[in-house]
């Protein structure tokens, strides 16, 4: 069985897709079998026979370099940049738990390292008609640690304190944060960078800035985060 990590950020818009795409690079390039998974994908374009282009998963593929097909990657598209709750609401085809957890066992099978990335921030609801499913009910049934992305910018203490106390109060494992649109040198963002360590106790493991091509993680230590 693969060893799984789930990616989570602050909120939407923070980067993690970038970021999930630099994390399996590394994991790809220093020579390990990895994939990416996501259990539903909004906001995603049509081709002209109007089938749903999975956006996010083509973009890691991209940018990771990785054969993974793009059809084992996501069990849920939708064309409604909205959340997958009011997206399937919109469109049909709700998410359901036991089709994301086959999707992803199947991955599992297949690659050695498997990244699963979220949809939006830590409170996104997944599905609310047919059932209540939340997104930490997926990484909680998938028995998944989280990395958290958080934009480097102002406000980002407070959107990381936040964050890991709800997951530490709902019994999510945090590892680490991934700081994202970093600018070296510049005051605030170091500070914000020294004050989320303070106040969360976790490590802040990368810094990535705008456009990046690399992880700045040494891709052993990355690959004991995977469990």
């Amino acid at each position: 069985m693969a060893k799984a990590l789930f990616i989570t950020g602050t909120g939407t818009d923070v980067g993690k897709t970038f970021v999930t795409g630099l994390i399996v690079k590394k994991l790809k390039d220093s020579g390990r079998n990895a994939a990416y998974y996501k259990a539903a994908m909004s906001g995603n374009e049509r081709r002209p026979d109007g089938s749903l282009i999975p956006g996010d998963a083509m973009y890691v593929k991209k940018i990771s370099g990785i054969s993974q097909p793009p059809d084992t990657m996501c069990p849920y598209l939708y064309e409604a940049a909205v959340s997958p709750h009011l997206a399937s609401r919109m469109e049909g085809n709700p998410v359901q738990m036991d089709v994301v957890k086959q999707g992803y066992e199947k991955v599992c099978r297949t690659y050695d390292y498997v990244t699963m990335e979220g949809s939006g921030g830590i409170l996104c609801p997944v599905c609310f008609d047919e059932e209540k499913l939340w997104l930490e009910d997926i990484i909680r049934g998938l028995h998944l640690s989280c990395l958290l992305v958080a934009d480097a910018g102002l406000g980002t203490i407070n959107s990381v304190v936040l964050t890991t106390e709800y997951m530490r109060a709902k019994k999510l494992p945090v590892k680490g944060i991934l700081f994202n649109r970093f600018h070296p040198g510049d005051p605030m963002e170091e500070d914000n960078l020294r004050m989320c360590e303070y106040r969360t106790g976790l490590p802040v493991l990368a810094c990535i800035q705008e456009n990046d091509p690399e992880l700045s993680i040494d891709a052993e230590q990355l690959a004991s985060l995977y469990e």
